[in-house]
């Protein structure tokens, strides 16, 4: 059975709306925290998962290349020594 008292009707509606308010100023909040980090992050030159392999397989094939030269130079230094 509900109340007919209209102060607790009005303290009911005034309840009903500062929950709505709460929950539009937290959704408020976050949504403008999102977009905040959202700039800082995107000012930051990250690269993709794709350019980090591709420049790891060059860096591995340009080590390797090297220890080849290495050993042919220590090869031919000793040639010539010997």
């Amino acid at each position: 059975m509900q109340s007919e008292n209209p102060l607790i009707a009005d303290f009911v509606k005034l309840m009903n709306s500062a929950a709505g308010t709460f929950a539009g100023m937290t959704r408020e909040a976050r949504d403008s925290a999102r977009e905040r980090v959202r700039e800082a992050v995107g000012g930051f030159d990250f690269v993709s998962r794709e350019e980090f392999d591709a420049v790891k397989a060059m860096a591995a094939k340009a080590r390797d290349e090297n220890e080849a030269l290495a050993a042919r130079l220590d090869a031919l230094e000793a040639k010539v020594k010997g």
